[in-house]
């Protein structure tokens, strides 16, 4: 009897938040019988000032069939442009080589579109995740382009595969799975404890701050329509969660035009002021950035983790300025200006409230394996 052979599923990470997104996707796909995991890392996701993130994936057990270097230094819309293009340069040359039954490209970003405009011009099925959603900059377009490039479509909730729906998809081609990052949500809030000293761990810049009192995690990102308020927008952030005292764990920002603006306007804050309750980490692992998250009394910025994850986890999230303008949210979410004195009133607001109850508007933890069943068993062919 002739053994079936297994589609090969190609996964492309280019980004700190990628991996965590689809991690256990990834698990579900390798253990999958019917299913061959190739995995493809490239852009942010193998630089150093990001915490080498795929050193993370290679500690937990997973083959990286390529590290691609397709990021050009410089953090502003000109970079982002010629980035996206030296995407598609490297990539074609991967998929040439892996011979893909499908490939995968995770959400929104330009090394987003660097991977569907790739595999599309290849004629190899492209599966899209987290189509259908709303933010409120350039990512709104990206994410539309790639639904129209895509030939499958795994969204999180059925607002957004309504919208995907609408752009014209046929319906039998878009399933809601869920986000896989809930998966990892949900694990955390079984079990919430961290095990490590997470300075002796994941290092950092800063004082070893009490963590085990309420503290605030601060995540923000540059809006790649507002570059030329990047600056401004961070100082307003530095100088509220300052004025705060309450112990602070502040990660770096992602690459997205405007990066450097702001990883400069942090560095600056830091050596002038030296705050004493403030730590500023690269990478933590999925698993733990949550769970300092979860334990945390809100978590303050603009990444869609305030959005996703934070609503299955009952997190308050201070959600400052457009990044997220127009995305699904939950009851703990409060949407602020980036100016200092509404960022200091909702801190204050949040510290003296009950926090919000669980939402399972992205997923309910089963995310991973849903999606691994619909590659397995979904017919994967070109859209012409």
């Amino acid at each position: 009897m002739t053994q079936k052979k297994r589609r090969k599923i190609c996964v492309v990470i280019t980004a700190r938040p990628s991996y965590a997104r689809f991690r256990t996707a990834m698990e579900a796909i390798a253990r999958h019988p019917e299913l061959e995991l190739q995995i493809i890392v490239a852009a942010s996701a193998i630089l150093e000032r990001f915490g080498f993130p795929d050193r993370v994936i290679e500690a937990d057990g997973f083959k990286i069939d390529y590290k691609l270097h397709t990021m050009l230094e410089g953090g502003n819309l000109i970079t982002a442009a010629k980035s996206t293009g030296l995407g598609i340069i490297e990539l074609a040359s991967a998929f040439q080589t892996l011979q893909s039954d499908g490939v995968i490209t995770i959400a929104d970003r330009f090394e987003t579109l660097s991977t569907a405009v790739a595999a599309s011009y290849m004629n190899i099925p492209l599966v899209h995740i987290q189509g259908g959603e709303i933010t409120g900059n350039i990512d709104n377009k990206v994410r539309h382009a790639i639904t129209k490039l895509a030939d499958l479509h795994l969204v999180s909730s059925d607002p957004a595969r309504q919208r995907v729906i609408a752009l014209g998809e046929e319906p039998d081609k878009v399933h809601v799975t869920g986000c896989p990052s809930i998966d990892i949500a949900a694990q955390v809030r079984e079990d919430p404890e961290i095990g490590v000293d997470i300075f002796d761990a994941y290092k950092g810049v800063g004082p070893r701050i009490d963590w085990h009192r309420p503290y605030l995690v601060v995540l923000q990102h540059p809006v790649t329509t507002e570059t030329e308020s990047a600056k401004q927008q961070i100082d307003e952030t530095l100088h509220a969660v300052y004025e705060s005292n309450l112990p602070a764990l502040w990660f770096w920002p992602n690459i997205d035009a405007g990066s450097d603006v702001v990883s400069h306007g942090i560095r600056a804050f830091r050596e002038r002021y030296r705050p004493p309750h403030i730590h500023f980490f690269k990478n933590v692992p999925p698993e733990d950035f949550l769970r300092l998250v979860h334990n945390s009394l809100a978590i303050v910025g603009n990444s869609s983790a305030g959005i996703r994850e934070c609503a299955f986890l009952g997190v308050p999230a201070l959600n400052i300025g457009s990044r997220q303008h127009g995305r699904d949210r939950g009851k703990n979410v409060i949407d602020v200006n980036p100016d200092r004195s509404q960022i200091l009133a909702a801190i204050d607001q949040v510290n003296h409230s009950p926090r919000p109850a669980p939402d399972h508007l992205y997923g309910d933890g089963a995310a991973g394996e849903r999606i691994a069943q619909i590659l397995a068993t979904t017919p994967l062919s070109f859209k012409k």
